[in-house]
C-alpha cells in the first residue's frame, strides 16, 4: 500500500479509538457500582482528549507539517498529558499498596506480579510515546526523534496486548468474575489500541523522508 493509504488507516483507527475511550468512560459509570468507577471514567475521558490531540499532531507529522511549540494542540497535550500519567500512576500505586498490604491474600502472586509489571511498564511506555511525538511534531522528518518514537510505539503495542489480556482474563482472588459485556468492552478496546498503535508505527515506517529513505 502507499504511504498515504497507511496514513489514512492509522489516523482512522486512532480516531475510532478516541470514540471508544469515550464509550468506555460511559460504560464505567453505567456498569460499576463502587467509587472506583469515577477514577476509571475520569481516566478514560482524559485519555480520549489526549488521544485526540496526539492524533492531530501525528497527522501533521505524517504530512511533514511542523507544529511550533506555541501551537494550541501542542500546548494542550503538553499540559494535560502529565495529569493523565499521574492519574494512571495513582491507580497503579493504590493497587500496589493494596497488594503489599495483604488485601488479596488468595490471589496468585505470580499473576499479580505480571499485572503490576506490565501495567507499570505500559504507563511508562505511554508517557514516552506521547513525549516522543511532541518532539517529532516540531521536526517531523528528523531521523533520531522519529526512530525513538517508532521504538516506543513498538514497545507500547506489545504492552497494550498484555494489558488487554489482563483486563479480560480475571485473576482469581484479585478480581471478580467479569460479565460478558465487560470483557467485550475492555477486550475490544485493547484490541483497538494494539491495532491503532501498530498502524501508527507502520505509517511512520513508510513515510517518505528526504533522500528517499524509509524506515521499513
Amino acid at each position: 500500500m502507499t504511504p498515504a493509504r497507511w496514513r489514512s488507516l492509522a489516523l482512522g483507527a486512532l480516531w475510532v479509538q478516541v470514540a471508544a475511550l469515550l464509550g468506555t468512560a460511559a460504560f464505567s459509570l453505567w456498569r460499576s457500582a463502587d467509587f472506583s468507577r469515577y477514577f476509571n471514567a475520569a481516566e478514560a475521558l482524559i485519555a480520549a482528549l489526549v488521544m485526540a490531540w496526539w492524533t492531530t499532531l501525528l497527522g501533521r507529522a505524517l504530512n511533514a507539517q511542523p507544529t511550533p511549540g506555541t501551537d494550541g494542540v501542542q500546548r494542550a497535550l503538553t499540559l494535560v498529558f502529565p495529569w493523565l500519567t499521574s492519574l494512571r500512576g495513582a491507580l497503579w500505586g493504590m493497587t500496589l499498596f493494596g497488594v503489599l498490604g495483604g488485601a488479596n491474600p488468595e490471589a496468585n502472586p505470580v499473576a499479580l506480579t505480571a499485572l503490576l509489571t506490565i501495567w507499570g511498564a505500559a504507563i511508562i511506555a505511554s508517557n514516552a510515546t506521547y513525549g516522543s511525538l511532541a518532539r517529532v511534531s516540531t521536526e517531523p522528518l528528523a531521523a533520531a526523534p522519529r526512530r525513538k518514537l517508532m521504538d516506543w510505539l513498538n514497545l507500547a503495542a506489545a504492552l497494550s496486548l498484555g494489558m488487554a489480556v489482563l483486563n479480560v482474563v480475571p485473576i482469581p482472588g484479585f478480581s471478580g468474575d467479569p460479565d460478558l459485556s465487560t470483557q467485550l468492552v475492555y477486550g475490544l478496546g485493547g484490541l483497538l489500541d494494539v491495532t491503532a498503535t501498530l498502524l501508527a508505527l507502520r505509517a511512520l515506517q513508510v513515510q517518505p523522508v528526504p533522500g528517499g529513505e524509509q524506515s521499513g
